[in-house]
């Protein structure tokens, strides 16, 4: 009879263990997924900008005080407006889809990437000054322009470029990027053009 209890102790401590683990894991997946819609968007599932700007603010911080060089390039999807239009805005998700996972994989491990606005992306290029992200971006122009899909349906884009300088704000450096960005829809879209 003791041998019995024993056993009927060990299964219960066995299941009461499970159940624990069980319990556990789930609540790391759930807190996981709660980051995850936290900090990224849903349709494209790169970083939404409340957290891209939070690593922005790091990472001027860092630039400023270490002197590091620090690069921001921000690309819109030229006549979005009209693809919508003409394709439907599933297709139109799809293509915004299609280039985001084009641009993620074409980047390194440190840069970020995040969705701006309907059709605009932003990313942050650290310890990167602004001929190497000539490079960098001249890189991703060709993939997006080599992409069959995105060929197919004659999705262009126009992107903006800027360099940290000692004193820019986040406000600072996302307007520079931005005027470069209009500059290049300005003067005939389809390109990229960079900002000192």
């Amino acid at each position: 009879m003791p041998d019995k209890k024993f056993n009927f102790d060990h299964d219960l401590r066995g299941k009461v263990e499970k159940l624990f683990k069980s319990a556990n894991s789930s609540q790391k997946e759930f807190v996981s997924w709660l980051y995850d819609l936290a900090t990224h968007d849903e349709k494209t599932g790169l970083y939404n900008m409340k957290f891209f700007e939070n690593i922005l603010n790091m990472e001027i911080e860092k630039a400023s005080r270490n002197q590091e060089k620090l690069s921001i390039f921000m690309i819109d999807i030229d006549f979005f407006k009209k693809i919508n239009d003409k394709y439907g805005h599933m297709k139109a998700d799809e293509f915004l889809v299609r280039l985001s996972k084009l641009l993620k994989k074409k980047l390194r491990t440190p840069d970020v990437i995040a969705r701006f606005g309907g059709e605009e992306f932003i990313i942050l290029l650290p310890q990167t000054d602004l001929d190497k992200a000539k490079i960098i971006t001249s890189r991703l122009r060709d993939s997006i322009k080599s992409d069959s899909i995105l060929m197919k349906y004659g999705l262009t884009v126009s992107g903006g470029l800027t360099e940290y300088k000692q004193g820019d704000t986040e406000k600072s450096l996302k307007e520079r990027v931005d005027r470069a960005l209009y500059k290049a829809k300005q003067t005939g879209r389809d390109k990229f053009v960079a900002f000192d």
